[in-house]
């Protein structure tokens, strides 16, 4: 999405609306049981609803001046006094983007977990599906700018199941929330002025722009400022319509890929099997090198086929050392340019793969490895970082710093550098 990989919104409304919530809290309040031997206790929307009431309005206020200063530089950047009605006018904080945006699951998924939702059999049929139903879209992007259509239509299953579920969030009101916050100012203004750019050129309406919470929009969720950079008027209707035009949407997708750096022709990888005592250290995208020397090295594809032609490969491990090998190219690291996720490039190549009618993966995933959780990877960076292995700052999510880190500390041990955290490491730590 982009990565890796939401705006629009109404305020005439917006007053009104922020004092029927108050009222709604204050009428759905109820006070506490009473006792038989004292008074009975003040109902609590005697002292919070005030209070509540009071802070919701001093926010709207704020929201109003926030809106009103965007405005003055969106104004000077050459938006039109219509634009900025149009968008303005009805804005709305929303709370929820806010929550969205700051929350940091404790949980963590498995790989193996998120490939069996976006790999599922469910899935892969339907993508099939629409390979039949939309071809002569499909294959005119892909012919049009060197992109498989198996690709394309797996990015477009995996970002909104097919164009069933583009989000229902006003990008302007997302976008204008999260600036109005702060912790991403910068790229929040961006963004919305990348927004209101699209309004004023009238390629879509304000209530049709709907995305994410965080500002990605259409059927294969792009960020405003990649809407302006690559979307494609692939019918020649006047308008780029990523919501609701599939021609628009494979265009605009593939045209997003080829200029990112896809290389016609390639594959984005494939499974492969190690050569005992392979160095797992070496199992990562810094580390780049021809395919052929990694076949001299003993790396084997999982069917026996000679290893692509890909002259800046490198060996990706997506679990532990017991878990699956991929050999992975150049046009594996566009897909990280679309979502920075290693998980979600892997997820567009193998379904793009057996969208085909390739295989699956073959080598089992290690599932009787748990997952840690934030605070256990937070505990791992922390005790790696007092033995001094270096695993930088700690904040419960793993980077290569973290990896790096454990790397070290496996070798430490005479265990696999495969840089995978696992609790037993943690244990070990502690």
């Amino acid at each position: 999405m982009q990565t890796p990989f939401c705006f629009p919104a109404s305020a005439r409304r917006w007053f009104v609306s922020s004092w029927v919530a108050i009222l709604a809290v204050s009428g759905c309040a109820s006070a506490p049981p009473v006792e038989t031997k004292a008074p009975p206790a003040p109902p609590m929307v005697a002292t919070t609803a005030p209070l509540a009431a009071s802070a919701e309005v001093e926010r709207s206020q704020k929201f109003a001046r926030w809106v009103a200063g965007f405005s003055a530089s969106a104004r000077a950047a050459g938006i039109d006094e219509a634009t900025l009605h149009l968008a303005f006018d009805g804005v709305r904080f929303i709370p929820r983007v806010i929550e969205l945006d700051r929350a940091q699951p404790e949980f963590t998924r498995t790989i193996w977990d998120y490939l069996d939702s976006a790999l599922s059999a469910q899935r892969i049929a339907r993508g099939q599906d629409k390979l039949l139903q939309l071809r002569s879209q499909v294959d005119a992007a892909a012919a049009r700018y060197g992109v498989p259509i198996e690709v394309l239509v797996a990015i477009w299953g995996l970002e909104s199941n097919y164009g069933s579920n583009v989000g229902d969030i006003a990008t302007i009101d997302a976008l204008a929330t999260l600036g109005f916050e702060g912790r991403r100012e910068d790229w929040a203004r961006g963004q919305l002025l990348a927004a209101l750019s699209i309004l004023q050129n009238r390629e879509i309406d304000r209530a049709q722009m709907v995305g994410s919470w965080g500002g990605a929009m259409g059927q294969t969720q792009f960020l405003p400022s990649n809407f302006l950079a690559y979307a494609v008027d692939a019918d020649g209707d006047g308008r780029r319509d990523i919501w609701g035009n599939v021609a628009d949407v494979m265009a605009s997708t593939a045209n997003f890929l080829a200029r990112s750096g896809w290389q016609a022709g390639q594959p984005w990888g494939m499974e492969v099997r190690l050569p005992p005592g392979f160095d797992f250290a070496r199992a990562d995208t810094d580390v780049r090198q021809p395919a052929s020397l990694w076949a001299n090295e003993g790396v084997q594809s999982i069917d026996g086929a000679p290893l692509p032609a890909l002259d800046d490969s490198s060996i990706v491990l997506a679990a532990s050392a017991r878990g699956p090998a991929f050999l992975v190219g150049p046009n594996f690291r566009t897909i990280l340019r679309y979502n920075n996720s290693t998980s979600y490039a892997l997820a567009v190549g193998l379904l793009a793969q057996q969208l085909a009618g390739g295989p699956a993966v073959q080598t089992p995933w290690p599932r009787d490895v748990q997952a840690l959780t934030r605070s256990q990877v937070m505990a791992l960076q922390t005790a790696l970082n007092a033995r001094g292995f270096d695993s930088g700052t700690p904040d419960g999510a793993m980077g290569p710093a973290t990896r790096r880190g454990i790397r070290q500390y496996q070798r430490s041990l005479g265990l696999p550098a495969d840089g995978y955290p696992t609790l037993d490491l943690l244990q070990r730590l502690q």
